[in-house]
C-alpha cells in the first residue's frame, strides 16, 4: 500500500505543478495584459485547487504508512533531520501552500473585475508556488524527479 500511495503523490506533483504554473501564467498575463478573466481562467484556477487538495490528501495518508515519518516519538524526530522534515516540516509547509491556494481561489471568487481576479491568484498561487518549490527542494530530491 506504501509504495501505491507514494507513487500516485509522486504522480500527482507534476499535474500539481503543471496546473499551478498555467493557473500562474494565465493569472499574470491576465493582469499586466488587462485581459477579462474567462471562464477558462476560472476552470485552470479550480482544477489547480482540486488537484492540489487532492495530492494534500494522499499525503496525508501516505503520512501514516510512510516508514520515514515518526509521529509517534516526536522527541528521537526533532533530533533527525531527514526525520524531522518528512514528519513535521513537509506536511506544515504544504499546509500553508494550500491555505494560500484556497484563500487565493477565494479572494477571486468574490472580487468584482477581472484584475482583482486575477491579482488574486497571481499573488497567493504564486506565494504557494514558492513554498512548494522551497519544501521540496529542502528535502533534497530533484524539483521534476530528474537527477
Amino acid at each position: 500500500m506504501y509504495s501505491t500511495l507514494l507513487g500516485l503523490h509522486s504522480g500527482l506533483r507534476y499535474i500539481v505543478l503543471l496546473l499551478l504554473a498555467l493557473a500562474l501564467l494565465m493569472a499574470i498575463i491576465g493582469l499586466f495584459g488587462k485581459k477579462s478573466y474567462s471562464e477558462t481562467n476560472r476552470k485552470v484556477n479550480l482544477f489547480a485547487m482540486i488537484f492540489t487538495h487532492t495530492q494534500f490528501l494522499v499525503g496525508l495518508i501516505l503520512y501514516f504508512f510512510s516508514p520515514v515519518v515518526n509521529y509517534s516519538n516526536m522527541a528521537v524526530a526533532m533530533k533527525d533531520a531527514m526525520t524531522r522534515y518528512w514528519t513535521v516540516e513537509h506536511s506544515v509547509m504544504m499546509l500553508f501552500a494550500i491555505i494560500l491556494i484556497t484563500v487565493g481561489h477565494s479572494r477571486s471568487k468574490k472580487a468584482k473585475d477581472a484584475m482583482n481576479k486575477h491579482r488574486a491568484i497571481a499573488l497567493y498561487y504564486g506565494l504557494a508556488v514558492l513554498v512548494i518549490i522551497v519544501a521540496i527542494y529542502q528535502s533534497g530530491r530533484p524539483l521534476l524527479g530528474m537527477s
